[in-house]
């Protein structure tokens, strides 16, 4: 089985979560989308889902690429840059339902 190595340091993406209430995030190129029970962010390596209840963005820098979220977070889902457009699709399209 080959190996990836996903310490790139071209680019950088961190992560700190605070007692599952507080999430501070860097290397996000962009915010997809985001309501009360998700949040979509583009990071510089891949897109990260967000899911969670009463969810609100309190902080956002794009030209920093940081972005602070409060409330109940339940899971962090990452995906490839590849298959992230149908997802951003998909999800704009529940939302517009």
């Amino acid at each position: 089985m080959e190996e990836k190595n996903y310490n790139n340091t071209a680019k950088s993406h961190k992560v700190l979560l605070v007692n599952r209430g507080n999430g501070a995030f860097s290397g996000v190129v962009d915010v997809l989308s985001f309501d009360v029970a998700e949040i979509l962010l583009e990071t510089e390596l891949g897109m990260l889902l967000i899911k969670g209840q009463d969810l609100h963005v309190n902080r956002l820098s794009l030209e920093k690429g940081e972005v602070d979220i409060e409330g109940r977070i339940d899971s962090l889902t990452y995906s490839d840059v590849k298959t992230a457009g149908k997802q951003a699709e998909s999800l704009l399209g529940r939302l517009f339902r």
